[in-house]
């Protein structure tokens, strides 16, 4: 076979890294085009994953739109050259329709139900979706997504980014922090790029946060992109930390992590991190997974958040055993399934 992934956001790299090397173990080919936005193509880099870069992401309404208009003419004619049995991406605009054009199965992997122009411009085109148990499924058909297309799992998709993770107990060293409080908290900005989230790129919730918390811990701050880092440039006890770098290291090392985004907040969960969610935009469903298994706490309420912050911080954390489907085995084997389906109607 030859399989298709369509690669658009930094987490994704490590989302699909599992499933391409099952992919090649198997002697399969693997196909990635790579749209150029934050720290893709270094990801890719590091994983020594092979893959064309094809189209950008737009900051406004209009850049947007005609950035998507014409990746998905690029990638049309880059694909309509290749034999592609089966297509895959999470979350990608352009896949479902250059793949429904083209004739080719389609496997779409959603885990924010709250991406409404997304969701509209995708599902009524794939074959196959892949959701969480927790999603509520009329929040997919209600979009144009065929019922007998989803495929349920338990957990959510972060679980297939720490399948090869090994702590780097050094990683302060490594980095050369300077830490001189008791404790470490690490912060991820909210991602204010995004089309399902109305924010302003120059700002962030986070701040007032920052200064609540700066005096009695050690905050390091993942940003997005460079304006978030200007936001919380030369404040003391403020640690900007430049990706890519070992986030699952640094997540394992800090004793709180508070997140107004979504990936990393779920990836400290699994870790057995204490974590706040602030995340601005309505709650996902992802997270209430989280919350309601005790790994996760949301606010966005600042004396609230300020107030979990510090008994977080005051408690031993609490190991808790959580179960969840395989969920490289569940989408190896929809590829699978699919490559058979299609082959078998061309009978």
């Amino acid at each position: 076979m030859k399989i298709w992934i369509d690669i658009v956001n930094t987490p994704h790299v490590r989302f699909f890294n599992g499933i391409i090397k099952r992919l090649k173990a198997d002697g399969h080919e693997v196909l990635i085009t790579a749209r150029d936005f934050s720290d893709i193509h270094d990801l890719l880099n590091i994983f020594n994953l092979e893959y064309t870069s094809i189209g950008d992401h737009g900051v406004t309404l209009e850049e947007k739109l005609l950035s998507s208009t014409k990746r998905a003419y690029e990638l049309s004619k880059f694909i309509a050259k290749e034999d592609v049995d089966v297509a895959i991406t999470k979350h990608s605009i352009e896949l479902p329709r250059v793949s429904f054009g083209l004739n080719i199965p389609s496997i779409f992997i959603l885990d924010n139900e709250h991406a409404v122009a997304a969701n509209k411009l995708t599902l009524p085109l794939v074959d196959k979706l892949i959701i969480p148990e927790i999603f509520d499924v009329w929040n997919t058909i209600k979009y144009g997504m065929n019922p007998n297309g989803i495929i349920r799992y338990n957990g959510t998709c972060e679980i297939t980014h720490l399948e090869d993770f090994e702590y780097n107990e050094n990683i302060l060293e490594d980095l050369g922090l300077n830490i001189t409080k008791d404790n470490i908290i690490l912060m991820r900005p909210e991602p204010s790029l995004a089309s399902y989230l109305d924010a302003d790129c120059t700002k962030s919730v986070l701040t007032p946060i920052v200064d609540e918390l700066k005096d009695n811990s050690d905050i390091l701050i993942i940003p997005r992109f460079k304006t978030q880092s200007d936001i919380f440039d030369d404040i003391e006890n403020v640690h900007l930390i430049h990706t890519p770098v070992d986030t699952f290291s640094l997540m394992k090392r800090a004793d709180l992590v508070i997140g107004a985004g979504g990936t990393m907040n779920r990836e400290a969960a699994l870790i057995g991190t204490p974590v706040i969610s602030c995340y601005p935009g309505r709650q996902l469903s992802v997270d209430t997974y989280y919350i309601n298994k005790g790994l996760m706490k949301r606010s966005t309420n600042l004396d609230e958040i300020i107030s979990m912050s510090k008994e977080l911080l005051s408690q031993d954390n609490e190991d808790v055993d959580l179960e969840y489907d395989n969920l490289i085995d569940l989408i190896v084997n929809e590829i699978y399934d699919s490559y058979e389906k299609a082959n078998s109607s061309k009978k």
